[in-house]
């Protein structure tokens, strides 16, 4: 059984990647001839960075652009303080989204899967085993049938509106225009926000360009217009009160606050992942990065559920956790973009909004919060460690006589049992659990801890639990429909 990736953006490829590694057949199908060379995302922070390590592949990206220590929130001119987030990768990676989506096609041809351009999803008909796809390329109709249909297709996502699930959410308020030009004279348009006569600019400088953004207080009656160059360059130089040159634009494109999220990411044989399946205000550039949390957190749950061994409710567990991720990012976002409104009315919202975010203790929590670093799932078992739930730290370890590391253990993304204490625990039954005894010389308090694909921790035992192995049996029924087998000790 096979599924079908609709979307070669960054949730659709990181799904695929995820299918393939957990043995799941999968092919991945995109509406464009071609991958598009303009990008609205120029950053992965640093849980997406956290996720490509734990799948061996980080050094990639982190080879590809710089890192800065500071990331936005609301207000370019008061930058959040990176470094006090709890993570190896406390800073900001610049790297344009096409950079990641050309990065993750690669590893996903190294895997054996390749793309197939020029096919868009028109038509599908579920059934109690799978989906019956009609597909157009070239002019020519054809369908496909598929074990499950992952809409990974963007804002306007066909397999959303096809499958009847709904996208509600508030309408844009708020408007803008993003544009990549190149400045006569670069001094023109230098690096971040220049204040002009009528508003202000947000310039990021990238090779042989820059991108500007700026506010657009009337846009025309229909949205779907392009933006011309002629229309920019008036509102660049209203904005500034000057004239500022520019050559022929590179891209030019409008953007809103509209905020919508799909009422159902599971829906039968079709899931969602992506913008597909959440909109927001551009504030703080996440979309990238919540598209590759949403496909870490479905692919091992779909292909278990594929693979026929998930225990009852793991798919559905994908639409729980990432939801509600997701209502905190359409939260977060549009917060963002009510603090940016040039209305001197929220002046004072903002210079106390400034203050708070200055506090070491708040300021830590809101780089958490946009990079998504913080984010919990339920674990759905008893237990109040702070790791419960949360991304596993990459532990340095040691096994078999060598030294390793939780995120070099998690790349064959499977799940992973670490016994780390003394105590004789029972081996594992069924799930595809991988148990391995270890010792974490950093953290002698940890006896145990239960590792989803995904990274987040399912189980944590300290030496001071008295009764580990029940909270344990619980877990794996939940997670993987495993348990604990017998009375025979783990031995390592």
């Amino acid at each position: 059984m096979t599924v079908l990736v609709a979307g070669a953006g960054p949730a659709g490829l990181m799904l695929a990647a995820e299918l393939t590694l957990a043995g799941v057949g999968v092919r991945v199908v995109d509406r464009l001839p071609r991958r598009s060379p303009y990008c609205r995302g120029f950053t992965l922070n640093a849980r997406s960075l956290e996720l490509l390590e734990r799948r061996g592949v980080a050094d990639r990206f982190l080879a590809e652009g710089p890192t800065v220590p500071y990331g936005m929130f609301a207000d370019p001119r008061r930058p959040l303080d990176m470094t006090v987030m709890d993570t190896d990768h406390p800073y900001v990676l610049g790297i344009a989204q096409t950079r990641v989506e050309e990065l993750l096609e690669r590893w996903l041809a190294e895997l054996g899967v390749e793309v197939c351009w020029g096919r868009e999803v028109v038509g599908l008909e579920q059934d109690g085993d799978g989906v019956e796809v009609t597909l157009r390329a070239g002019g020519e109709l054809r369908r496909e049938r598929a074990g499950y249909l992952a809409g990974c297709d963007g804002s306007r996502s066909p397999v959303r509106k096809l499958a009847g699930i709904g996208f509600p959410g508030t309408a844009a308020t708020m408007f803008g225009v993003l544009a990549d030009v190149e400045p006569v004279d670069p001094a023109d348009l230098p690096f971040g926000v220049t204040e002009g006569e009528r508003g202000a600019v947000f310039v990021i400088p990238r090779p042989g360009y820059v991108r500007v953004v700026l506010d657009e207080p009337s846009p025309p009656a229909d949205r779907a217009e392009p933006v011309s160059p002629d229309y920019f360059q008036r509102l660049l130089d209203e904005r500034l009160g000057r004239p500022v040159p520019l050559r022929e634009p590179r891209w030019l494109t409008r953007f809103s606050d509209a905020a919508r999220q799909a009422d159902r990411y599971v829906a039968g044989r079709v899931v969602l992942a992506g913008d597909a399946a959440h909109i927001h205000p551009p504030a703080g550039a996440v979309g990238v990065n919540v598209a590759l949390a949403d496909a870490v957190n479905l692919g091992w749950k779909l292909a278990t559920t594929v693979l026929g061994h998930a225990p009852d409710g793991l798919l559905e567990s994908y639409h729980r956790e990432r939801h509600e991720a997701g209502a905190r990012v359409l939260r977060t976002t549009r917060a963002q973009a009510l603090l940016g409104r040039r209305d001197p009315g929220l002046d004072p919202v903002r210079d106390l909004f400034g203050e708070l975010a200055g506090l070491p203790e708040a300021g830590k929590y809101l780089a958490e919060l946009v990079t998504g670093v913080s984010t919990r799932y339920d674990p759905g078992v008893p237990g109040d460690h702070p790791w419960l739930g949360r991304l596993v730290p990459d532990l340095e370890l040691v096994a078999d006589g060598r030294r390793t590391g939780v995120a070099e253990l998690l790349r064959p993304a499977r799940p992973l049992l670490l016994w780390l204490g003394g105590r004789a625990l029972p081996p594992v039954s069924g799930g595809g659990v991988e148990t391995l005894r270890a010792r974490c010389p950093g953290r002698p308090d940890l006896e145990g801890l239960l590792i989803r694909p995904d990274g987040h921790a399912a189980w944590v035992s300290t030496v001071a639990d008295p009764q580990p192995v029940s909270t344990l049996s619980a877990a794996l029924a939940v997670w993987f429909g495993a348990e604990v087998a017998g009375a025979g000790a783990v031995t390592g």
